[in-house]
């Protein structure tokens, strides 16, 4: 991290004013951006998939007067994509990497739309249109927001740690109706169900003393959701900037501060691939609002060992949903993120 590049690459404070959809778009004034989809499909027959995309933008200097092709160089993109088959108990993730250059992968700052080669994600009126992967695992899907966005944080950031600019501006579509194709294993199915859309950019997120976050989001079946996420610090402790979500069903929601909530994690998993030891089940409460949840991973493994891009080891992974809400049964889908817990992990964010 050299001080020099967090006076010219614009930082995540207060007071940023979204305005949709052009906010969907790329910000190459920030260091660092991603795209993250996550849902939950269902084929005809009723057999249960989940499937995760992100694209990641990094530039390498901020963006200045000098053509958009070298600037183009200058610009590192990734693509995150996996595939969960519930009732095979198999997970899947393909990456790809790419610079900018000769229009390989590009995220337009005018339009909606990021792509790398022939997988891409792009507003059509405000369904988002998404296509990733070939006919052993791939997806062609429309995804249709029922709510609209929900702003994280107070005042237009996500704060990551403490001290000016160490945030993010982050927003969600947290209930997307999706259709489309599912393509796997030789096999296309017809499929429908609901997706999350995350989008989040920033220049200088983390401290050094962070190691990484558990990240949860949730929705349940009452059109409620809910986003947590806790940032760790290397001695084990939790940074007090972590904080959440809760959004209703008319779509209006609260910040909760990390105060108001507790992750508590219930078992373990050790990755045979990479050793890591990741948590593995949950309890989630927010004692005011009268919400205690439990999740459980759909299948433990569903790690990304990232050898190509991003050289992380994470796990990424489908969770059902039971518990109480205001002393009603609820239940749910939801996907958690778990960062950090591989010993190599430090992402330049």
């Amino acid at each position: 991290h050299g001080q020099e590049d967090e006076h010219t690459f614009r930082r995540a404070l207060p007071g940023y004013v979204y305005r949709f959809p052009a906010d969907h778009a790329a910000h190459p004034d920030f260091r660092t951006e991603w795209w993250y989809y996550t849902g939950h499909l269902t084929t005809e027959k009723g057999r249960n998939f989940g499937f995760q995309l992100t694209f990641f933008r990094h530039a390498l200097r901020p963006p200045s007067t000098e053509s958009q092709s070298r600037w183009a160089m200058h610009t590192l993109y990734f693509v995150h994509f996996a595939i969960t088959d519930e009732k095979k108990d198999t997970y899947r993730f393909q990456e790809k990497v790419s610079r900018g250059a000769l229009n390989m992968a590009g995220a337009d700052p005018e339009t909606y739309h990021v792509w790398m080669e022939d997988w891409e994600v792009s507003l059509q009126g405000k369904t988002h249109r998404l296509k990733a992967g070939k006919e052993d695992m791939g997806i062609d899907l429309a995804l249709a927001p029922t709510k609209e966005a929900v702003i994280h944080g107070n005042n237009g950031v996500s704060q990551k740690a403490e001290g000016e600019g160490y945030a993010s501006h982050y927003y969600s579509l947290t209930r997307m109706q999706t259709t489309g194709v599912l393509h796997w294993q030789g096999h296309s199915y017809e499929v429908t169900g609901q997706a999350w859309m995350d989008h989040e950019f920033g220049s200088n997120q983390l401290r050094d003393y962070q190691v990484g976050w558990d990240w949860f989001s949730v929705q349940l079946d009452n059109q409620t959701e809910l986003m947590l996420y806790v940032i760790r610090h290397r001695g084990g402790q939790v940074d007090s900037t972590s904080s959440g979500t809760l959004i209703h069903p008319d779509g209006s929601s609260e910040h909760l501060l990390l105060s108001t909530f507790q992750v508590e994690t219930l078992g373990s998993w050790r990755s045979k691939k990479s050793g890591t030891i990741y948590p593995s089940g949950w309890r989630l409460t927010v004692p005011g609002k009268k919400l205690e949840l439990k999740l459980v991973p759909t299948i433990k493994d569903q790690e990304l060992t990232t050898r190509k891009s991003t050289l992380v080891n994470y796990w990424e992974g489908s969770v059902r949903v039971t518990g109480s809400f205001k002393g009603r049964e609820v239940e749910g889908r939801g996907y958690v993120e778990l960062t950090g817990y591989d010993a190599k992990f430090r992402p330049d964010i």
